[in-house]
């Protein structure tokens, strides 16, 4: 799963630079967390590229929501953290695209009476 807009200037250099790790971005905890996510999603099967980035994303999201880096976006602080959504679907498999995810996707289409369906009813509205 790979997006094209990126979270904060430290993934965008690690990807444009080629490197493993963003140079002095990170603290020696976020660059073994890094390494932990990186190394699990290996693991599972992911692409090395694949891998890079979702581990890149989720340490950028835990320093944006622990005020460690300089540029946040709303999303990064507003949402639920990486690892705590990660424990809460971990049973049961990927739950999917929050609610809020469908709601501003909706609105990006311009689904009529989005902001009253629910997420059963957003995912079938965005099917079409």
């Amino acid at each position: 799963m790979i997006h094209s807009d990126l979270e904060s200037t430290d993934c965008a250099a690690l990807f444009n630079e080629g490197s493993a790790m963003p140079k002095n971005a990170w603290s020696a905890k976020r660059e073994r967390q890094y390494m932990h996510i990186k190394d699990s999603l290996l693991e599972r099967g992911e692409a090395p590229k694949v891998a890079e980035e979702i581990a890149a994303r989720t340490v950028n999201k835990e320093r944006a929501q622990h005020g460690e880096a300089a540029e946040v976006s709303a999303s990064s602080i507003n949402d639920i953290s990486a690892s705590r959504r990660g424990g809460l679907r971990s049973h049961s498999g990927p739950g999917g695209r929050t609610l809020a995810q469908l709601r501003n996707e909706a609105s990006q289409r311009g689904v009529p009476g989005r902001s009253r369906m629910n997420k059963a009813q957003l995912e079938e509205a965005l099917k079409r």
